[in-house]
């Protein structure tokens, strides 16, 4: 299992596909805690969140044993996105079935940002908070960088960036803090929002 936890997300998925379970359990081990999360964050149920989570997983597992997934190098935001239907599926039989009213002043549930699907602005000031973050990343030592680079981009562990550059895990580690905090002043001095 250890061996396999080295391994790239298509590359597991390409294993499992080919057979080999035990890829499954490392991608769900890999994933698990993030994409739970995201759907407790929006249902704010665990009951709820439990029978999601497992739909979610369920559902992976169809797509790939039936070969319809297609690589394209981001299997978590897949993950997040097959999540994300689910959720919206569960409010609108929820919804159907009048168990959730949203004229309920407490309810909140089914009239929320991340549930929507967004608006042309959404995604021009998602494109521009994109631009934003390449820009600010590129103005940091190189050090600094290439450690933000590898745990964001590569979603290497903190080990393996210590491996891969020749530092101890806590030299990683303080070049990971310093390049958020030079993130942050670099985006205050320059009046750089980088929320919607």
């Amino acid at each position: 299992m250890q061996e396999l936890a080295k391994l790239t997300d298509e590359q597991l998925v390409k294993a499992y596909v080919n057979g080999n379970n035990e890829a499954f359990d490392a991608l769900l081990l890999r994933h698990q805690a993030r994409v739970y999360s995201y759907i407790l964050h929006i249902v704010r149920n665990r009951d709820i969140a439990d029978d999601i989570f497992q739909d979610t997983f369920v559902k992976i597992i169809m797509t790939l044993k039936q070969g319809r997934y297609t690589e394209t190098g981001k299997f978590g935001a897949w993950l997040t996105r097959i999540a994300h239907n689910l959720i919206i599926d569960y409010c609108r039989q929820e919804k159907s079935e009048n168990c959730v009213s949203t004229d309920d002043e407490n309810s909140d549930f089914l009239n929320r940002r991340e549930l929507s699907v967004g608006t042309v602005e959404d995604y021009l000031v998602a494109d521009q908070i994109t631009a934003d973050v390449r820009r600010i990343v590129d103005a940091l030592p190189e050090s600094q960088k290439e450690v933000l680079t590898m745990r964001f981009y590569r979603d290497m562990s903190f080990k393996e960036i210590a491996e891969a550059t020749g530092v101890s895990i806590n030299t990683a580690l303080g070049r990971m803090r310093y390049a958020i905090m030079n993130m942050r002043r670099i985006a205050t001095e320059n009046n750089i929002v980088l929320t919607f």
